[in-house]
């Protein structure tokens, strides 16, 4: 999970559902696609690399799976080349309350400063995507909080 002595970006959330839902949720895109990104060339597998895109916005990314295990934890490695940093999301059941979801982003490069500007986007972005996860599993609502969070760069 990168240098120790670097910071990292982390957000946590309680989803109230099964944690097979809120496993499958994130690791299968037909779901992901209503809270998160818009398009994927595929789920989220042990050894896979798939290509994530936020078309709104004109960006893909490639994401190597590093870990998938189905209730438990997904860690993905994802950037271009040279950029890139290590993602792990943790599920754990609660039982009748739920799915205690953390997410930790890892391994940033570049100056201190850089670093620190990177992790708290990261922070904020992973903020975004657990609280648009809560609405989508526990009310059916997509809040499009990942593109209404910057939408001077939406592409008309």
């Amino acid at each position: 999970m990168g240098n120790p002595n670097q910071p990292v970006a982390t957000a946590v959330m309680l989803l109230r559902r099964p944690v097979e839902v809120v496993y499958d949720a994130f690791a299968n895109p037909e779901t992901t696609t209503k809270f998160w990104f818009t398009k994927s060339t595929g789920r989220l597998e042990a050894g896979k690399t798939v290509v994530w895109s936020w078309e709104m916005y004109g960006v893909s990314v490639p994401v190597s799976v590093v870990a998938a295990e189905p209730g438990k934890r997904i860690v993905v490695s994802w950037g271009e080349a040279g950029a890139q940093t290590e993602v792990e999301w943790t599920f754990r059941d609660l039982g009748e309350l739920g799915t205690y979801v953390r997410v930790v982003n890892s391994g940033f490069a570049g100056t201190p400063e850089e670093i620190v500007a990177k992790v708290n986007d990261a922070a904020g972005g992973f903020n975004l995507l657990l609280a648009g996860a809560k609405a989508w599993l526990e009310h059916g609502v997509q809040l499009n909080l990942v593109a209404d969070h910057v939408p001077e760069a939406v592409r008309s």
